[in-house]
C-alpha cells in the first residue's frame, strides 16, 4: 500500500472545511470559543487533590489555631478556591464555602458540556461533507464520457473523501468529546475531595463561632 495515494489536498479541504463551516453555523463562535478553551486546558496541569490540600493546609491551620475572626485570607492561585475560601472566612460559614464551589461547578459543567456537545456536532458532520466530496467528484466526471484517466481520478476522490469524514469523526473529534468529558469527571472528583476535606477541617471552628453569636442562628 502506498500512503502517499491516501492523501488528496482538495479532499481534505472540502471534507475539513464543510465540518469546520457547519459546525461554525451550528455552534456560532461563543460556543467554539469555550470548546477552544476546554481543549486547551487539556493541556494544562491536572487539578491534584493532594496538591490542593498541601497549599490550603497553612490556611486551615490559622483558621484552626486563631479561628474565622482573626483568620486573613491565603490565596493559593486557584480561583474556585481563593474565592471559596474568601467566602469562607467573610460569611463564617460552610455554606457560603459549598455555596461558592457548587457555582464554580455547575459554571464548569455547562462549559464542559457546550465543549463536548460542538465537539459531537462537527463528529456528526464529517461524514456528511464526506459524502458531499463524493458526490463533488463524481460530478467532475466527462459527460461525454471517459477520457484520461477522469474515471479513476474521480473514484480516487470520491473514496477518499469518505474516508476523511470517516476519520475526522471518528478517531478525532468524537474521541476529544470524551475526553473533555472525562478530564472534566476527573477533575470534579479531586475538586469535591479538597472541599469535602475543608469542611471537615474548619467545621469545628465554624461552630463555635455560631455558638459565640447565637443571633446569627436565630437569623439563619
Amino acid at each position: 500500500m502506498h500512503l502517499n495515494t491516501l492523501f488528496d489536498p482538495a479532499s481534505a479541504a472540502i471534507v475539513v472545511g464543510g465540518t469546520v463551516l457547519g459546525t461554525v453555523l451550528r455552534a456560532g463562535f461563543h460556543d467554539l470559543g469555550i470548546t477552544g478553551c476546554a481543549l486547551v486546558c487539556l493541556r494544562r496541569r491536572k487539578f491534584s487533590a493532594a496538591r490542593a490540600r498541601a497549599d490550603l493546609a497553612r490556611q486551615v491551620q490559622e483558621i484552626r489555631s486563631d479561628g474565622l475572626l482573626r483568620a486573613e485570607p491565603a490565596h493559593v492561585g486557584d480561583s474556585e478556591l481563593d474565592e471559596a475560601t474568601d467566602a469562607l472566612l467573610e460569611r463564617r460559614s460552610i455554606t457560603a464555602l459549598l455555596e461558592r464551589h457548587e457555582t464554580h461547578k455547575q459554571r464548569r459543567l455547562a462549559a464542559v458540556r457546550t465543549a463536548s456537545g460542538t465537539l459531537a456536532q462537527a463528529a456528526e458532520l464529517a461524514p456528511v461533507f464526506g459524502l458531499a466530496g463524493t458526490l463533488v467528484s463524481l460530478s467532475q466526471l466527462p459527460a461525454g464520457g471517459v477520457q484520461q484517466g477522469a474515471f479513476a481520478s474521480a473514484i480516487a476522490m470520491a473514496v477518499l473523501t469518505t474516508l476523511y469524514g470517516l476519520l475526522l469523526a471518528n478517531l478525532l473529534l468524537a474521541p476529544l468529546a470524551r475526553v473533555i468529558d472525562r478530564h472534566a469527571q476527573a477533575e470534579e472528583a479531586e475538586r469535591q475531595k479538597v472541599i469535602d476535606w475543608l469542611a471537615y477541617q474548619v467545621g469545628p471552628v465554624c461552630r463555635e463561632t455560631d455558638r459565640g453569636h447565637p443571633e446569627r442562628r436565630e437569623a439563619a
